[in-house]
């Protein structure tokens, strides 16, 4: 599957749901919330039916999100159908940890291939302005039990922000080469501004390389993360949102003011 600007559209994101135990603020600002009711939101076999789809057309990694993945209902069931779709070549979700510990051994039997932990600091304070919970250790425990169960490689995504000092990013590189974990800074963003944070390693993504469709939890396909339109496939059938999200994607993203990041899972 190509869209207009001649990029192979292989990965899909799959946002499994917009609720979330968190509440990280570049993620969900003050003042909102994750109120997309249960009739809204796609169920386990819609989400089967739109990855089918996408797989026939020519996807062949997906990533699920949220959100908070671990929180949808029948998160491993769906891992195993996925696991049995034709084409299929890579499953892997990100989490930000919390619930991971006691899922971890069946989400690595069910296939699940690859997990990305969200981790921006170690330092317990820290982590709890920017989340407003106290669930450090529950997360050092997730990420103990996907170690433990063979997950490799173990990424931890972690947002470059200015309120966490030089030194503390110097102890989360300790922490995660201690532990064989890949650690990987990713830029602060604002969506309604399409404005990124500098960091050394970044490159606020590569455009002539983007290969992604996003789904979101309620059935929308974004073709783009920094622009607002959207292809439904309850509105439009699975097979025209889908194409429709690959041939209109924009050879670049300016600024998207419709959604904010826990709707998108990024």
């Amino acid at each position: 599957m190509y869209d207009g600007y001649h990029r192979r559209i292989d990965y899909l994101r799959v946002s499994l749901t917009d609720r979330c135990n968190l509440q990280c603020h570049y993620c969900m600002p003050k003042g909102k919330n994750n109120n997309l009711a249960v009739v809204d939101q796609l169920s386990k076999d819609e989400i089967i039916s739109v990855i089918k789809e996408a797989l026939q057309l020519g996807i062949r990694r997906v990533r699920l999100t949220g959100g908070e993945p671990l929180l949808f209902k029948g998160i491993l069931q769906l891992v195993r159908e996925l696991k049995s779709l034709q084409g299929l070549e890579e499953l892997s979700l990100t989490s930000n940890g919390v619930l991971l510990s006691p899922l971890a051994e069946d989400l690595k039997e069910a296939g699940l291939d690859r997990v990305n932990i969200s981790l921006d600091t170690i330092n317990r304070d820290l982590y709890k302005q920017i989340t407003t919970e106290d669930a450090l250790d529950r997360v050092f425990q997730g990420i103990d039990a996907a170690k433990k169960v063979g997950f490799d490689p173990i990424k931890i995504n972690a947002v470059h922000l200015d309120l966490i000092p030089k030194e503390e990013y110097l102890l989360l590189e300790d922490f995660c080469n201690q532990r064989g974990l890949q650690l990987r800074y990713i830029e602060e963003m604002n969506l309604a501004q399409g404005t990124f944070s500098v960091i050394s390693s970044g490159n606020r993504g590569d455009c002539s390389k983007c290969n992604r469709l996003r789904l979101l939890s309620n059935g929308d396909i974004k073709p783009c993360l920094f622009h607002g339109d959207v292809y439904n496939v309850k509105e439009l059938g699975i097979k025209q949102a889908l194409e429709k999200a690959c041939q209109l994607k924009p050879q670049r993203g300016i600024k998207n003011p419709r959604e904010e990041f826990y709707q998108i899972g990024g």
